[in-house]
């Protein structure tokens, strides 16, 4: 059955009342708490600067005392860090009076590795999780393990989340994810041990995406086509900057990783209380047949608006409480036709391009030459223009247009960081603050250009479906930066390409750009791929033909 479209039938609500503002606000102020929690770790897991402990009970002279630490002149930076003298021989010379460099060469002693532990500097953190369970040297590798670990969380939550806010509604999940990622983040202040902090890492990264993703689609569905772009640009992602530009702000003051983590808690139990300012998806609802229960919210929203709302708002869809035969959709929908296919198997490709580069870029801001704070402040700023950026081209240009070109101008700029040399560390920063301008205006650009092409008995899932090729690059991100211990400029020069790629490939997809949210499957739009299987094949034998004559019997 086709049925007149929904923003036509809520068109009386106007498009920037009360009820849209106060929903606009309360939605954005949920989103603070992930642009802080997803990316704590640049502080939480710095690295700092450490050598071996030599223990204050071993007794011998000054001299060899400061001849067994490593010698800054060191060309292997880990040696440095991660090896001492053999203490057995150093007592036995001190203890019969010869003198380092004098009576004996010191760089022929044997070295062994930080039997006792390692002294770690203070002059920038009081404590880490590296310095608090000692993730140095042979487990080096447990630092970004933890940071893909929290990423595996995301993963799973992106996969779960979709499919149950459309099964049972977007206000709850948003919620309850809220409440999963909030609780889970205060016990890990708590951590006794590394083992138990990436348990509770994990859940708190299930909880951090699916609330984002939540509310990202409700406000999508509440709001009118003419404030869903400034929603999902000035709106999620800019409030998500904004709990980003946090991080530094508070890690400036908060140099122990424990109270740093209490303190990001604390935003979290504030936006408990807006479940009873919300409301539920009246789209969704009317996609449920629970007709009257969207009629309600709508009332409401007219009584705040100031306006008179039809004695039957939907009359198309009264007889759908009563059919008792509606058909729920799952992930298999997303793959069933070969247009909806193609559609996700690209846009996954492009989730994943682009949330490499953006968490790579994040992540890597402690390796940058300068002030760890400066640097993760001002690669949060880059985003704020960018995000303006964004919805002035979402505003006025095609989607495919605004996407591959900010895909293609951030990979570029990174591509030509390899050309830079060393010593010109300045210009390599700008070239990545720039880099990550384009990838940020793409990653608020890939949101609504997404939700824009799927119907709404599956977009929730297909955004956790993207989202999870998304998180599979988070995944994939601190390995991507853990390159850059064997070339400097090789994690550049592979996200850059990588993202230059996608750019090519989104301009394979259908342009959503002034088109109405679809309610059905049959309503989405083909790719260039069906549209010339129309122009080849016969009229009544086209396998696309074929495939939109089965959707519409379907759905």
């Amino acid at each position: 059955m086709n049925s007149p479209d929904y923003d036509d039938s809520t068109a009386f609500l106007g498009d920037w009342g009360p009820f849209q503002r106060t929903v606009f606000a309360l939605l954005c102020l949920s989103i603070v708490p992930n642009g802080f929690t997803g990316l704590s770790m640049v502080f939480m897991g710095d690295t700092p600067a450490h050598h071996c402990l030599i223990p204050a009970a071993l007794n011998i002279t000054d001299e060899w005392r400061n001849a067994s630490l490593p010698l800054e002149e060191e060309e292997d930076s880990r040696v440095r860090k991660c090896s001492r003298l053999r203490l057995d021989i150093v007592k036995n010379y001190s203890d019969t009076g010869l003198l380092p460099w004098v009576d004996v060469n010191v760089s022929d002693i044997p070295r062994e590795a930080c039997m006792d532990g390692w002294v770690y500097d203070k002059g920038t953190y009081i404590s880490t999780i590296v310095t608090e369970w000692d993730l140095v040297c042979s487990d080096d590798w447990r630092v970004p393990l933890t940071t893909s670990l929290f990423f595996s969380g995301v993963l799973t939550g992106s996969f779960i989340s979709g499919q149950i806010a459309d099964r049972f509604g977007r206000k709850i999940v948003l919620f309850v994810t809220m409440a999963i990622q909030t609780v889970f983040t205060f016990i890990q202040v708590f951590s006794p041990s590394w083992l138990i902090f990436c348990l509770l890492f994990f859940i708190a990264g299930m909880g951090q995406i699916s609330n984002y993703l939540t509310a990202f689609a409700l406000g999508m569905e509440i709001f009118s086509p003419s404030v869903r772009d400034i929603y999902s640009t000035l709106g999620v992602c800019l409030f998500f900057s904004i709990g980003y530009m946090m991080l530094p702000l508070a890690s400036y003051f908060l140099r122990d990783w424990r109270m740093l983590l209490l303190a990001l808690t604390v935003p979290g139990f504030f936006c408990m209380p807006l479940w009873w300012f919300i409301p539920e998806s009246p789209r969704w609802l009317l996609s449920q047949g629970r007709v009257e229960e969207a009629e309600a919210i709508l009332r409401k929203a007219a009584k705040m608006n100031g306006v008179k709302a039809p004695d039957v708002i939907f009359p198309q869809h009264q007889s759908m409480e009563n059919a008792g035969s509606l058909k729920t959709f799952s992930l298999c929908d997303l793959v069933k036709t070969t247009n909806i296919r193609c559609i996700t198997f690209l846009l996954c490709l492009v989730w994943f391009a682009v949330s490499v580069g953006y968490c790579a870029l994040s992540l890597n801001t402690s390796s940058l030459h300068g002030n760890i704070f400066l640097n993760c402040f001002l690669s949060a700023m880059v985003e704020v223009p960018a995000l303006f950026m964004a919805w002035l081209m979402l505003r006025r240009l095609p989607r495919r247009l605004c996407l591959s070109s900010t895909l293609a101008f951030g990979g570029l700029l990174l591509l030509f960081i390899h050309l830079i040399p060393q010593h010109m560390s300045y210009l390599t920063i700008s070239l990545v603050m720039l880099g990550k301008f384009g990838l940020s205006a793409a990653f608020s650009i890939v949101y609504p250009a997404t939700a824009e092409l799927y119907p709404t008995v599956v977009r929730g899932t297909a955004l956790g479906t993207c989202s999870m090729a998304s998180r599979v690059g988070s995944l994939s991100a601190p390995y991507f930066i853990y390159l850059g211990g064997f070339n400097s400029s090789l994690p550049y020069i592979l996200i850059g390409s990588l993202n230059v790629l996608s750019g090519l490939l989104y301009l394979l997809l259908p342009e959503s750009f002034g088109s109405p949210l679809p309610e059905t499957i049959s309503r989405m739009q083909t790719g260039v791929w069906c549209k010339k299987k129309h122009s080849t094949c016969s009229p009544t034998k086209s396998k696309c033909e074929d495939v939109d004559q089965y959707e519409s019997e379907r759905f």
